[in-house]
This record gives C-alpha cells, sequence and structure tokens, in this order.
C-alpha cells in the first residue's frame, strides 16, 4: 500500500512542477493555486509513506522517480531539448531506484 501512496506523491509532484511551469512565476492565478495543491498532496503522501519506510530510500525514490519523469514531461510536453546525455542521465537515474529497491 505505501508504494501506491508514494507513486501517488510522486505523480503529484510532477503535476505541481508542471503546473509551476505554466504558473509564469505566480503570475497567473489558477496554476499558481495548483502548484500549492498539488505540492500539498504530494508532500502530504512522502509524510505517509515515511510511517511505513526508511527515509532515505523513500526520498531517494521520490525525488529521483520525480526528477526523471518531469525531465520526460518536459522533453514530451514542454518541447524541451532532447540529447544523448539527458537521455542517459534519466536513464542512470532509473537504474539508482531499481539498484535502492533491490538492495534494499
Amino acid at each position: 500500500m505505501h508504494w501506491i501512496v508514494l507513486a501517488i506523491g510522486i505523480l503529484f509532484e510532477v503535476l505541481g512542477t508542471v503546473a509551476m511551469h505554466y504558473a509564469e512565476g505566480f503570475s497567473k492565478p489558477l496554476p499558481s493555486v495548483l502548484v500549492f495543491v498539488f505540492y500539498g498532496i504530494a508532500l502530504g503522501s512522502l509524510v505517509m509513506v515515511l510511517k511505513k519506510m526508511e527515509v532515505g530510500i523513500a526520498y531517494a525514490i521520490w525525488a529521483g522517480a520525480g526528477t526523471a519523469l518531469i525531465a520526460v514531461v518536459g522533453i514530451l510536453f514542454l518541447n524541451e531539448s532532447v540529447s544523448f546525455p539527458k537521455i542517459l542521465s534519466i536513464v542512470l537515474i532509473i537504474a539508482g531506484i531499481v539498484g535502492l529497491e533491490l538492495f534494499d
């Protein structure tokens, strides 16, 4: 169950980051409000997960997966540049997350 809550937290962290992009320095009201709502849900999910998982593992997975996912979202939907080093870095983040789970 804590894995589902962690996945929900990661999803809302990504949504919060996308909303931050569209908030344009908090000059747009709706995306600005969504930043706080989405990040509130994300952090609340992380707090619940920390009852069942070690903080180092949970936070590393939350931050790493969120970073990898927002990089992919940026490439696919926000017209961000794509390069071999960027793709390799995303793959290495994912490998690190898998390694944390395998060796925990």
